[in-house]
């Protein structure tokens, strides 16, 4: 009796180990599934935003489409990971994409989501069908340094030391003053605060600094698919850099927004609206 006692045991034991071990491997993000088509698309949230960015967006799309949407992990009250990088997110996306058989899926990015899309689409050029860059740069820093060089071992301590150094007043004030320059509609801008002020201190420090040392000019010349980039009302005014960073990317489809700022599907949603089912639907 005392055998199959033990037997019984180390076969729960077992199946215990599998259920844990045996799941999906932890990603960089988590995961929201809505949706149903044979058409998937990958919905990646800017820079301490939440998945939530995306509700309005995937709502016209989940009846034709099965609709991935990420909220990274850290951001938004999400539990954070070690090891933040854009390029572990960036490899992170791709292997889900991968593990889970997900099919030449549409990357619609916002911001630094936006950055994720294009890098992914130029380092796993076969795996996407089309992506949607939603006010988002191949190099941020280089907007207001043309000259700005890319550092290969980027210590991010200091900007990691500062977030984390703030007080919770503090760092909400400073979200609270910055928010209204990237987004125009006031009726969002307290859950777009809210997003930022719920985000890992760590994680925000770390990913500001690596995503503003990311320089995708060169690299995106390898993407394949069709790129549609929607760009803020405000960039036409400086429509030759902005370009000329995405000068290596011939598949791009300029696109400036008429009115807002860089919360496009918030501050000018009908237009936004009518270049994502142009493109997508096409």
């Amino acid at each position: 009796m005392k055998k199959y006692i033990i037997l019984i045991i180390a076969f729960l034991f077992s199946a215990l180990c599998l259920n844990v071990f045996g799941q999906t491997k932890q990603f960089p993000f988590e995961v929201l599934k809505t949706g149903n088509g044979d058409q998937s698309i990958i919905f990646i949230p800017g820079f301490a935003s939440s998945g939530d960015v995306w509700n309005e967006t995937k709502a016209a799309f989940e009846k034709d489409f099965t609709c991935y949407t990420l909220t990274m992990a850290g951001f938004a009250g999400r539990k954070a990971q070690p090891n933040a990088s854009f390029e572990n997110w960036k490899n992170g996306i791709a292997n889900y994409i991968k593990e889970n058989n997900i099919e030449k899926p549409i990357l619609i990015g916002h911001s630094m989501g936006g950055g994720l899309a294009l890098a992914i689409a130029a380092d796993y050029p076969d795996l996407i069908s089309k992506i949607v860059v939603v006010d988002a740069l191949p190099c941020l820093a280089a907007l207001s340094d043309p000259a700005f060089k890319s550092k290969e071992n980027n210590d991010c301590s200091a900007t990691v030391n500062q977030m984390t150094g703030m007080t919770n007043d503090q760092f909400y004030d400073m979200q609270k003053k910055t928010m209204p320059r990237l987004l125009a509609d006031a009726s969002k801008l307290d859950m777009v605060v809210d997003w930022s002020v719920k985000s890992d201190r760590t994680t925000f420090g770390q990913m500001y600094c690596d995503f503003f040392n990311v320089d995708l000019r060169e690299k995106i010349a390898q993407i394949k698919c069709p790129s549609l980039i929607l760009l803020e009302s405000y960039f036409i005014n400086l429509k030759p850099a902005i370009e000329g960073q995405y000068k290596n990317l011939k598949t791009a489809n300029f696109q400036y927004a008429t009115n807002g700022l860089h919360f496009i599907m918030y501050d000018d949603t009908a237009w936004y609206m009518g270049q994502l089912n142009n493109f997508i639907k096409a």
